[in-house]
């Protein structure tokens, strides 16, 4: 009976500590802001205007926290334009300001800025073009009444531009992607597995 008693006094600990374990990491957790390019026009590309002289960029990115219960610290976010997709030519730099942001709230930020270098003839040549667009900022998250240390994010996306010097696809955005997040987020599903795995294999 002893034994029996002891058995089961250790299930009960090893099953509470792994229902504790899997709560403290859900609670600890963190996810990555995602990052959308709503707008990006180029008067200039736009066949239908006579505005070669212009050299604006217009654009707008969309910052959304999905944590529900965390808000996301920004540093200054750096934005950076390229005419093409092997990123050899730099037309334009745009820095957003530090911010805040809090636990499932969206944030649009942007403006316009001046592309230099930028080859106009060739594009309205195919009528189409590739640009490329990189981001990339420090964040902390704060839990409860801590801060996290600093996680960087490098995220970027390659931007299809029509004979209207604007997104192929308006209505739908480009979603900003990092390889690193995608790894880092198959990880997480993979320790949520194995944490399952224990607590019942017991």
């Amino acid at each position: 009976m002893e034994r029996g008693g002891c058995g089961r006094c250790c299930f009960s600990f090893i099953f509470t500590s792994g229902l504790t374990a899997l709560f403290m990491w859900l609670s600890l957790r963190t996810s990555s802001p995602k990052c959308l390019l709503q707008d990006f026009y180029i008067p200039a590309l736009n066949r239908t205007l006579n505005t070669a002289a212009n050299t604006t960029l217009y654009f707008h990115l969309r910052l959304e926290n999905t944590n529900k219960d965390k808000r996301v610290y920004y540093d200054p976010v750096n934005v950076t334009f390229y005419d093409s997709p092997n990123k050899s030519h730099s037309i334009a730099n745009y820095t957003i300001p530090a911010f805040r942001q809090g636990h499932k709230k969206k944030a649009t930020k942007g403006d316009a800025v001046n592309t230099t270098g930028l080859d106009r003839g060739a594009v309205l040549v195919h009528g189409s073009a590739v640009f490329r667009v990189d981001m990339a900022t420090s964040v902390r998250y704060k839990i409860m009444f801590w801060k996290t240390k600093r996680e960087k994010i490098m995220v970027g996306a390659d931007v299809p531009v029509n004979d209207q010097g604007t997104l192929v696809d308006a209505k739908k955005g480009i979603k900003l992607k990092s390889d690193a997040a995608k790894a880092s987020s198959c990880f997480g599903k993979i320790g949520v597995s194995v944490i399952s795995f224990l607590m019942f294999a017991f």
